[in-house]
């Protein structure tokens, strides 16, 4: 799983820009955060199509990173993400970010960018 990290301009509409060209492209947002620090705003998005973001953000000009992300499965119980952070702490693994996919009131998956992603894997259940 790939995370996008996209500099924007802090002005309206640039955000529903982004958004257009990827969904005219049929790529649908599975996870989105977004951050304005003065007059530069950063997105970080996780797509269903990985290749054909690439191709959207290169064709438009958009300046963009990317970086390897791994998913968890947790129980959905209080204390779960606890438990998950613990793990990855104890073996020295720091999170970089981490996205909220997808919850049924049974598990919750999670995506997570951390510094060493080939120590965690994939796949994670907690």
């Amino acid at each position: 799983m790939i995370e996008f990290s996209v500099d924007l301009p802090n002005r309206p509409g640039q955000l529903a820009q982004l958004a257009r060209e990827l969904g005219e492209a049929r790529i649908n947002i599975r996870a989105l955060s977004a951050l304005t620090i003065g007059d530069q705003g950063t997105v970080r998005l996780v797509v269903d199509d990985e290749a054909a973001a690439r191709r959207v953000l290169a064709d438009s000009g958009i300046g963009y990173a990317e970086r390897r992300i791994v998913s968890a499965t947790l129980r959905d119980k209080p204390g779960a993400l606890a438990e998950l952070a613990d793990a990855l702490a104890a073996n020295g693994t720091n999170i970089e970010a981490l996205y909220l996919l997808s919850s049924n009131g049974q598990e919750m998956k999670f995506a997570i960018a951390v510094d060493d992603p080939e120590y965690v894997g994939n796949g994670t259940a907690v």
